[in-house]
């Protein structure tokens, strides 16, 4: 399948092949949603804690004896069901991340692709270049392409300072290289904008061997 190949002023330059086996497979829902689980699980900090009776301060001490009051039997203050009692069944720190296998995870990544193919979200660039880290010069390129307000992921070939300077500051707009292309940024992203360079290596990196 062919896509127009655009400069940054949305002018069309040529024609981008796509590897079918990347942007053209059957779409496993099932899978991305997996990824997906699996990408928020390894971003889990996993810090939480509470105190159990035996961690909270205080409480030796029997509060009043256990007959002849008229109140409740109560053998401590630190008990679950007083106020500033442990918690019970609370959180504790624990490792969020599982396992996904490498094939389930390019699956995943290729249904991905294709689904924004679908949606007609993926404009493919002959060279993405900044010449200094300006914001307005950013917003312009975006303007152009007609994705400016748009959740926005921009995939390179090759890390540039400037162009990650330039585009920062722009809401809703994040920059990654080819190697950090994943799942949940690209479900996550409303327009797909692919250099010409990036494009090769993702399909090299996917397609079917």
């Amino acid at each position: 399948m062919k896509v127009d190949l655009v400069d940054i002023t949305n002018k069309k330059v040529g024609d981008a092949e796509l590897s079918p086996d990347v942007f053209e497979a059957k779409i496993n829902k099932a899978l991305v949603y997996d990824a997906v689980m699996w990408q928020m699980a390894k971003r889990r900090a996993g810090t939480h804690s509470t105190k159990i009776r035996d961690e909270v301060s205080g409480g030796g001490k029997k509060p009043w004896k256990q007959k002849g009051t008229g109140r409740a039997r109560a053998g401590s203050t630190r008990s679950p069901v007083w106020r500033g009692g442990g918690i019970v069944f609370g959180p504790k720190p624990r490792d969020y991340e599982h396992s996904m296998p490498k094939k389930a995870r390019r699956g995943a990544l290729i249904s991905a692709l294709s689904a924004k193919l679908l949606e007609k979200a993926i404009t493919v660039l002959s060279d993405m270049t900044v010449s200094e880290p300006k914001t307005k010069q950013a917003a312009g390129i975006l303007a152009s392409l007609g994705v400016l307000g748009h959740k926005t992921l921009i995939v390179v070939d090759k890390a540039d300072t400037n162009m990650s300077l330039s585009f920062r500051n722009i809401p809703k707009v994040r920059v990654l290289p080819v190697e950090g292309v994943n799942v949940y940024d690209v479900v996550d992203a409303e327009s797909l904008v692919i250099t010409s360079g990036a494009l090769g290596k993702i399909q090299e990196r996917l397609a079917s061997k």
